[in-house]
């Protein structure tokens, strides 16, 4: 204060201007007519140097006598500065043009003067603008993205904060009519579930995970289902919260993001209350739990929740559609109530969803501006200030059409209420509040009446569109229950035509439920779709990441798979380098150092037109991007590149890839970089001189894979120098990196080996010793020891773990990067990521022994982790999906980590098939060349191509691991041991044999 030279009651004034700042209201904002302007959002700012990721406060000053609020608005910005409130204040001056401009002269001085503390034109700082150098729209959204706009005129700081906005009507208070006592509710009916756990488990055609929760369970952390198709998409947890997301699900989200695991608050909820006697619930555990039992039924692209009281039998359906143009950008929700009790019943039903419309609802929520529209009868909200989504459209409808609905938020939850007790329902219906400048949510309200025995269907949408004409289009389809109910079972039947694909039936039957179910579905919906999940939230595209998903997609969805290679061929720089992630709709992303994900564009080319056998991918052109190359100091920038003039064919982009990769450090090893496929290794070549062992074994892969890639195009010489490099590449790993019992994973700028004997932390890692087994160019005897040495310190079978490295980074003193800032066992610092733990079964697999692989295998099975309430406490998270990580930390070993969000998946399911079950498609050729434990009497495998149907059964007589003797199609021997491929549409049956010695 004496700093600043000012009193207790200055302070109270720039606190309570602070508080509208960081809570936004109308009471110092333009008017609603204003703020509801369409305007070029944030973009305007720009033009005036303003980067609008700051709040903002606009004061409007037109004569010298009102200098005197400037003077106090520039201390309080000060004295907000030194208290770490971060504002842009922006002096806009009124005065007319003139030759001298006294008023803006003054201004200048005054601004120079106060602000030396906060800077002008810069980021917190003060910018002076005249308004008559700046358009009319460029000053509107100026306004408009302003969370305080004062006009000097008005009166000090004081004067303009006492005044006061009106409130807003409030409909008629509830009064329930009759005292009824209430009549039992029967209990949910029991469901057989496979491996059931005390809180959840399989139904028997592995197609849904049904959880049961009782009056005092609760799992452990959110049980969550991601449905999304390829514009739209959802998260929904067991408790039926919930975020919803447009084309972005983190930059367009429609409802908020939590990332709350223990609370797991909703951003949206069903209310639904019998107004006869005043009681109010909600069909999901969220937000009002009851002492009755709930039950959610997560499936593909849709959970069901059950819940029975209040003599009210509830079936909510929540999904979002997909079908085969892609599905529909609206999350539906289909509401069945039946009456069990011996009254008719009044209902009124509620559905809330506080509003977001871009990436935080503390930023986003100011700039929406809601209004009911009375040709659909629904509420429609945009957010302009969105530079991306700007034009997009969401709504909020029901069927039956609303009887009353509100957009604003602090109305409808009230003061001193929440979630679980809105004011609003206390309230005969909802204000019918829209506009701009409240604190905005999408609520709508239906009454219904339904007999003793009757059922009551409605439905509510939550969606986005293009404009207008196109949001009433989906209103007006799926106000139709026909079309809801039409759109669930293609829904349903698309995924079944996917996931039928390939279906598996082995021994382990938790794999099968996996196999044939969710690791696809967890792939393609959260991680190629959805891009989010409840512990990572990115809505961009890495460029190694979705490569490597779409791996596991070029049997069941090829054109998916073709579709993303070409989607991240487009991300490549001229110079060969790429994005490490991009957002899609605007491009802007990351150019890196990190060293492996150029490599991984050829790699996952040569996969699927290896299996495809569509070569003509190749010679598709793809434009180059142009972008400013990083400094020589710097490790990462983010920017919007633009597409270049320049293109080439997709083998041209992975040319350019393995040219950019050809590096060469201190020890002849490919340059780490900023951090190789373990981004957290970031700083160990730093300096421009740290080596990657890891990324040698995967160079050699990538050399051997575009070699088979020029062959094709026969260029022949080229192909021959791939090869060479290759061989040359093996050669100095063995006689650079071998540490006596195992590879090493690094190298440091000064030397210093990282995975040695000699390293106190990090002294063995998993990577390079699987990827000396998976390269097949390693040293046989060394990758012999190597895994060995891998078994015996990296694999804890007693806590079923296999970890990435160990010891973890704790007291090194070695600055390897941000890996150090998680704790020693959790996620890449020692735990097991589960991504390179599957790597660990197909190095085991590739060395031909079935039993440690998929004893391996069954170790990394989330079934496995939770097979009943104690497993399930200790492990936590979901048992029907791949988990990200677990941890090995002491007092949370085996504990899960992020889930759903992990490439993971993918992976778990190619060696599953490929490396165990032997599946192996060449364009129209099939083999079938298995690596299984010995005690397998074999397993049966369906493949649809195409139209066709291939059934193969696979026996092993003689208890071996590998080793096909025999292959029959339709009866016929094989002699070559393969299957022919057509589309017939016949049904073929396939025999394969394996055995220590070929049938006589």
């Amino acid at each position: 204060m004496r700093r600043l030279h000012i009193r207790r009651a200055d302070v109270q004034t720039f606190q309570q201007l602070a508080g509208l700042i960081i809570f936004p209201q109308s009471q110092l904002r333009p008017p609603p007519a204003r703020l509801g302007r369409r305007s070029e959002g944030q973009r305007a700012l720009w033009r005036q140097g303003i980067s609008g990721d700051l709040p903002i406060v606009v004061v409007m000053i037109g004569h010298l006598r009102d200098m005197e609020v400037v003077r106090e608005i520039l201390t309080a910005h000060t004295f907000w500065h030194l208290r770490g409130l971060k504002v842009d204040l922006v002096l806009v001056s009124e005065e007319l043009p003139s030759y001298d401009e006294p008023l803006t002269d003054h201004l200048r001085r005054l601004t120079e003067a106060q602000a030396h503390l906060t800077g002008v034109d810069q980021p917190g700082g003060v910018y002076l603008r005249s308004a008559t150098k700046i358009s009319k729209e460029e000053l509107l959204a100026l306004q408009a993205a302003a969370r305080v706009v004062l006009v000097a005129a008005r009166g000090t700081l004081r004067q303009q904060l006492a005044a006061t906005t009106p409130p807003a009507a409030k409909p008629r208070q509830l009064v329930p009519g009759r005292h009824v006592r209430e009549e039992p509710s029967a209990p949910l009916p029991f469901m057989e579930l496979k491996y059931f756990n005390g809180l959840g488990g399989f139904t028997e055609d592995g197609k849904e995970f049904v959880i049961y929760l009782g009056p005092s369970t609760r799992t452990p952390l959110p049980w969550i289902n991601i449905m999304a198709n390829p514009k739209f998409g959802a998260l929904v947890s067991e408790s039926g919260a919930e975020c919803v997301w447009g084309r972005n699900s983190q930059n367009d989200r429609l409802t908020p993001w939590f990332n709350d695991p223990i609370c797991d608050p909703p951003g949206t909820a069903i209310y639904i209350r019998d107004d006869e006697i005043g009681v109010m619930w909600s069909p999901t555990l969220q937000p009002i739990r009851e002492k009755d039992a709930y039950r959610a039924r997560h499936g593909q692209s849709y959970t069901t929740f059950e819940h029975n009281s209040h003599a009210i039998e509830q079936q909510l359906l929540t999904f979002v559609p997909v079908d085969d143009a892609g599905g529909q950008p609206v999350r539906l929700q289909r509401l069945r109530l039946r009456n069990n009790s011996s009254r008719r019943r009044k209902l009124t039903v509620t559905a809330y969803a506080t509003l977001v419309l871009g990436p935080d609802p503390e930023e986003t929520g100011m700039h929406i501006v809601t209004k009911w529209d009375l040709q659909s009868q629904s509420l429609f909200a945009r957010n302009a200030y969105n530079p991306e989504f700007c034009d997009c459209l969401t709504f909020a409808t029901s069927d039956p059409t609303p009887t009353s609905f509100t957009a604003d938020r602090a109305g409808f939850i009230g003061r001193n209420h929440s979630l679980r007790d809105p004011a609003a329902m206390g309230h005969e219906r909802l204000t019918g509040e829209v506009g701009a400048g409240l604190d905005p949510c999408a609520a709508v309200q239906v009454v219904i009446e339904i007999e003793p025995g009757d059922t009551a269907e409605m439905t509510f949408l939550l969606g986005q569109a293009d404009d207008e004409e196109k949001a009433r289009g989906l209103i007006t389809r799926f106000r139709d229950p026909t079309n809801v109910e039409a759109a669930f079972q293609e829904t349903r039947q698309w995924w079944d035509r996917l996931l039928n694909t390939i279906e598996v039936e082995t021994p382990e039957l938790s794999t099968n439920l996996l196999l044939n179910r969710w690791l696809l579905y967890q792939t393609l919906s959260c991680r190629v779709w959805g891009r989010s999940a409840l512990y990572q939230s990115s809505g961009a595209y890495g460029f190694r990441d979705q490569l490597q998903d779409v791996m596991a997609l070029v049997h069941a969805a090829p054109q998916l798979a073709r579709d993303h290679i070409l989607r991240a061929a487009a991300r490549q720089f001229v110079e060969g380098d790429v994005q490490h992630w991009w957002h899609p709709e605007s491009g802007a992303g990351v150019r890196s150092r990190i060293s492996d994900d150029l490599l991984w564009l050829p790699f996952v080319t040569a996969h699927y037109v290896r299996t495809t056998g569509d070569a003509a991918i190749l010679d598709q052109m793809i434009p180059f991007l142009d972008g400013k190359p990083l400094e020589e100091q710097q490790t990462e920038s983010l920017s919007i590149p633009v597409a270049s003039p320049k293109e080439g064919s997709l083998l041209e982009h992975c040319r350019r890839a393995v040219a950019r990769s050809a590096t060469s450090g201190p020890h002849g090893l490919p340059l780490i970089g900023g951090g190789d496929w373990n981004d957290g290794l970031n700083r160990v070549g730093l300096g421009g001189k740290g080596e990657s062992v890891w990324l040698a074994w995967f160079e050699i892969c990538v050399l051997k894979d575009f070699a088979e890639l020029l062959t094709l195009r026969e260029l022949g010489d080229e192909a021959r120098a791939c090869r060479l490099r290759a061989a040359q590449l093996a050669k100095t790993i063995d006689a650079q990196a071998w540490d006596g019992a195992w590879y090493r994973r690094a190298y440091f700028d000064d030397g210093t080996p990282l995975g040695s004997r000699k390293n106190n932390e990090a002294r063995i890692d998993s990577l390079p010793q699987t990827w000396a087994a998976i390269s097949g160019a390693g040293d046989s005897d060394r990758i012999e020891v190597a895994l060995r040495s891998l078994e015996e310190n990296l694999v804890r079978e007693a806590d079923d773990l296999i970890l990435l490295f160990t010891p973890p980074f704790d007291k090194t003193a070695a600055d390897v990067g941000y890996i150090k800032g998680y704790p020693p066992g959790v996620r890449e610092n020692g735990g097991q990521y589960t991504h390179a733990a599957t790597w660990v079964a197909m190095a085991f697999a590739r060395q031909g022994d079935g039993d440690k692989a998929v004893r391996l295998l069954r170790m990394l099975n989330p079934v496995e982790h939770a097979r009943d309430e104690k497993d399930c406490e200790r492990y936590k998270v979901e048992p029907y999906v791949i988990p990200g990580d677990v941890y090995s930390l002491g007092g949370h070993v085996g504990r899960g980590g992020w889930t759903w969000y992990t490439g993971a998946a993918a992976w778990t399911y190619r060696v599953w098939l490929e490396e165990i079950l032997g599946f192996q498609r060449r364009g129209d050729t099939l083999t079938i060349n298995p690596v299984i434990p010995k005690d397998w009497s074999g397993f049966r495998l369906r493949y649809r191509f195409q139209t066709t149907t291939y059934r193969i059964v696979v026996e092993n007589p003689d208890h071996c691991s590998r080793g096909v003797t025999l292959v029959e199609v339709d009866g016929v021997l094989a002699a070559d041991k393969t299957v022919r491929l057509r589309d017939d549409g016949l049904p073929h049956e396939v025999r394969v044999v394996l055995g220590n010695k070929p049938p006589v």
